[in-house]
C-alpha cells in the first residue's frame, strides 16, 4: 500500500495583478512538480476585489488545473486580512505565502520544504537588500528597528511574512480569531521553532506596487498599537515634561509681569508661540490616543475578516 503523499499549499494574495496572475502560478506549478514531485500540492490566490482581468484569468487557470483554487473577496478587505485569511482556508500539511509579483522568489519554495522537514515548524523569508527604492528600503529598516526596541515582542526585521508555515501554526491562525490580524506580529509573538532565509528582494515583475504612504502608515499604527505601548507612555512622558516647563515658565512671567506691570506687552509673543506649540504636541498625541481607541473598537465589535464573493475549485 502506497504512503500518502504530503501536500504543500502555496497561498497567493492578489489586487489588481493581471499581468502576474499567469506567469505565478506557471512558475510555483513548475517548481513544484520539477523539485517536489514527491509531495501533492494546492495553489490558492485570495484576490482582494481587482477591478481589472484578475478575476477572469483566476477562472480560467483554475478551470485548466483543479489544484489551483480562488477564492473571490466580496470587496477590498485590506493587505492584512485578506492574505490571513487565506493562509486559514489551505488544507495542505504546510503553507507558503507568496506574493504575486514576483518578489518573493519562488525559487525559495524548495529551500523552505527541506527545512521544514528538518522540524522547523516556520520557515521566514528575511529581506538582506531590496532592488527596490534605496530610500523606502531605508526608511523599512529604521521602522523595523523601532518596533523591534519598542516593542515587549521580539519582531522580526525585514520579515514581510514569505515563508512556510506548519499546519500546526495554520491551526493556531484560525484558533486565534483575530479581527485585524498582523501576521508578522503573530509569529514573532507565537512563533515556533522558526529558521530565518535570508534573499534578496527582486523588482516587481510587472505592474505598480499598491502600496503608498497611507497603506505603509496603517501598517506601522497597526503595529505600534498592537505590539507597543510607547505611544501612550510618550504622551505621559512628554505631558509631565511639558507641564513642568509650563510651570517655570509661568512663574518667570509671573515674575516679569510684576517687574513691568505697566507694560502689557511683555512677553506677549514667547507666550503664544508656547501655546501653539503645546497646542501641537496635545493634538498629535490625541491622534495616536485615538490610533489605539480604533484598534480597541475594531477588536471589540470582531467583524469578520472578509466576505467572500465566489470560490473556485472547492468541494
Amino acid at each position: 500500500m502506497s504512503k500518502e503523499k504530503k501536500k504543500i499549499s502555496v497561498m497567493i494574495p492578489c489586487y489588481n495583478e493581471e499581468e502576474n496572475v499567469v506567469p505565478i502560478s506557471e512558475a510555483v506549478v513548475d517548481i513544484l512538480n520539477k523539485e517536489l514531485p514527491e509531495y501533492d500540492y494546492e495553489i490558492l490566490f485570495i484576490d482582494n476585489c481587482s477591478t481589472d482581468k484578475t478575476r477572469d484569468l483566476l477562472r480560467a487557470i483554475c478551470s485548466q488545473n483543479k489544484k489551483i483554487r480562488a477564492i473571490l473577496n466580496a470587496r477590498n478587505f485590506g493587505q492584512f486580512n485578506s492574505p490571513y485569511y487565506g493562509l486559514c482556508q489551505t488544507t495542505g500539511d504546510c503553507t507558503i505565502s507568496l506574493c504575486c509579483d514576483f518578489q518573493d522568489p519562488v525559487e525559495l519554495i524548495p529551500v523552505f520544504v527541506h527545512e521544514w522537514e528538518k522540524g522547523y515548524k516556520i520557515v521566514s523569508g528575511i529581506k538582506t537588500s531590496s532592488k527596490e527604492n534605496r530610500f523606502i528600503y531605508f526608511l523599512r529598516t529604521v521602522y523595523y528597528k523601532l518596533i523591534k526596541n519598542m516593542s515587549s515582542v521580539d519582531m522580526i526585521e525585514h520579515f514581510t511574512g514569505f515563508g512556510l508555515y506548519d499546519k500546526d501554526f495554520i491551526q493556531l491562525l484560525r484558533d486565534l480569531e483575530d479581527p485585524i490580524p498582523f501576521i508578522r506580529g503573530v509569529v514573532a509573538e507565537f512563533g515556533y521553532k522558526r529558521k530565518e532565509i535570508e534573499y534578496e528582494q527582486p523588482k516587481r515583475r510587472a505592474g505598480k506596487t499598491h502600496n503608498n504612504f497611507y497603506s505603509l502608515y496603517d501598517a506601522a499604527m497597526l503595529s505600534f498599537t498592537s505590539y507597543t505601548k510607547v505611544g501612550l507612555r510618550l504622551a505621559s512622558f512628554v505631558g509631565y515634561i511639558c507641564a513642568f516647563f509650563s510651570f517655570v515658565v509661568g512663574i518667570v512671567y509671573f515674575v516679569q509681569k510684576l517687574l513691568h506691570w505697566n507694560d502689557f506687552s511683555a512677553g506677549m509673543a514667547p507666550l503664544v508661540i508656547g501655546l501653539f506649540f503645546l497646542s501641537g504636541i496635545e493634538l498629535i498625541f490625541i491622534g495616536f490616543l485615538g490610533e489605539y481607541v480604533m484598534n480597541i473598537n475594531q477588536r471589540v465589535m470582531n467583524r469578520p475578516l472578509v466576505i467572500e464573493e465566489e470560490r473556485i475549485n472547492f468541494e
